[in-house]
């Protein structure tokens, strides 16, 4: 309804054209629906948190709840730039916001290197704003970093990513990488949702590239 109302942006919008969101934040689960963890856990000592946008948040989420080390995972909204929005708010284009999962993990166990290679190696980050057959700025591939070195590994994995790529065929890699800014929780029924619902939609998929970083079976 709120893209009858509003249509649906191709691009990111102007700070003018974004929908005005809300001063507080939306419901969402208060557990983990797999670890029964508090989803709004403040990150214990010793572990690192980490975000990325790379499609439907839902088949992302499942890729790195999966990873041994990752300790917990949810879904959002990022990157964009209407406070507190909803999902609908957000296929809209209207709010500038990308679906990304925010993962908590333990680096004695799994390096943000490790992840990057989830990342790269689980979509196409060729593809602009879709992922698929799921159009949108909602959809674009992102890294959005909480450290210096954060940064810095992410932006050394996409040069050498490119050149797989290139090699294998496939046009420029067009992942932003910025600053994690603020994340917002997405609605209840999003998170963990193809643990809730098994047979789920999910149009994420990798393009059969190895990630050149990361785990050793990828370094070769």
């Amino acid at each position: 309804m709120l893209s009858a109302l509003f249509g649906r942006l191709a691009r990111m919008p102007e700070a003018q054209e974004a929908l005005p969101g809300r001063d507080e934040p939306i419901p969402t689960a208060e557990f983990h629906f797999l670890s029964g963890l508090p989803l709004k856990s403040p990150v214990p000592n010793g572990m690192e948190e980490a975000m990325f946008g790379m499609g439907c948040f839902w088949g992302v989420e499942r890729k790195f709840w999966q990873v041994d080390g990752v300790w917990l995972t949810m879904v959002g909204y990022a990157a964009g730039i209407t406070p507190n929005p909803t999902y609908q708010e957000t296929c809209t284009g209207r709010t500038g916001h990308n679906e990304v999962v925010r993962v908590i993990y333990d680096p004695d166990v799994v390096s943000y290197e490790d992840l990057l290679k989830v990342f790269w190696e689980g979509h196409d980050p060729t593809q602009g704003n879709r992922q698929g057959n799921d159009i949108g700025t909602q959809y674009r591939s992102g890294i959005y970093t909480y450290t210096a070195a954060q940064a810095e590994a992410a932006e050394t994995s996409r040069a050498f990513y490119a050149e797989r790529l290139k090699a294998a065929g496939y046009g420029p890699i067009t992942t932003e990488i910025a600053p994690a800014g603020t994340f917002y929780f997405a609605e209840d029924y999003h998170q963990q949702y193809l643990a809730k619902n098994p047979g789920g939609y999910c149009g994420v998929g990798g393009t059969g590239v190895s990630c050149p970083i990361g785990l050793p079976d990828a370094r070769a």
